[in-house]
């Protein structure tokens, strides 16, 4: 079997996205956030992991470990494969998203021009202005009911414009 026989390129009436990469990152009761940069094109002014787009020749690991180093430059462990979210935001290509979250062994962050870092106390992370998902994804990663099992879910956003999120159910 070659790439030919991957059917990568039967993608018209398919749904196709671009693979993301996003890390919350723990030192001690605090998870490492990102303010974007007001100069950014996506989020501007809000709170979110560490991550980006993955590159062509990437896993999501290794695309994760990449933008960790890029963004932060920490060295992690535990990076654990947390879960898997479709966006659908109404246009032909949407998101996939793979959440991780990972331990840092030191808060020494490096200067990162996507944004600025900050430790925030898990119990303070719902006072940020968060990316919209945030409050409903950090439970599941930190909450009283997380679990290490990954979770699933797709989000798309109403007539309004506001977001759901649908998490799978096992």
């Amino acid at each position: 079997m070659g790439a030919q026989d991957q059917g990568a390129d039967a993608n018209v009436g398919r749904w196709t996205t671009i693979p993301r990469t996003l890390c919350f990152i723990t030192n001690g009761g605090d998870v490492l956030l990102m303010k974007r940069s007001q100069h950014t094109r996506i989020l501007p002014g809000y709170y979110n992991g560490i991550g980006g787009h993955l590159e062509r020749d990437e896993d999501p690991l290794t695309g994760v470990l990449r933008e960790i180093r890029e963004e932060t430059g920490l060295t992690v462990s535990n990076v654990r494969l947390r879960g898997a979210t479709n966006v659908d935001a109404g246009k032909s290509v949407g998101i996939m998203l793979f959440v991780f979250t990972a331990t840092a062994d030191s808060r020494d962050v490096i200067e990162c021009e996507e944004g600025s870092l900050h430790w925030v106390p898990l119990s303070a992370v719902n006072d940020l202005p968060l990316v919209e998902d945030l409050p409903l994804v950090l439970p599941r990663l930190f909450g009283p009911d997380a679990t290490t099992d990954p979770f699933f879910a797709h989000v798309h956003y109403d007539p309004a414009d506001k977001l759901i999120m649908s998490f799978a159910e096992r």
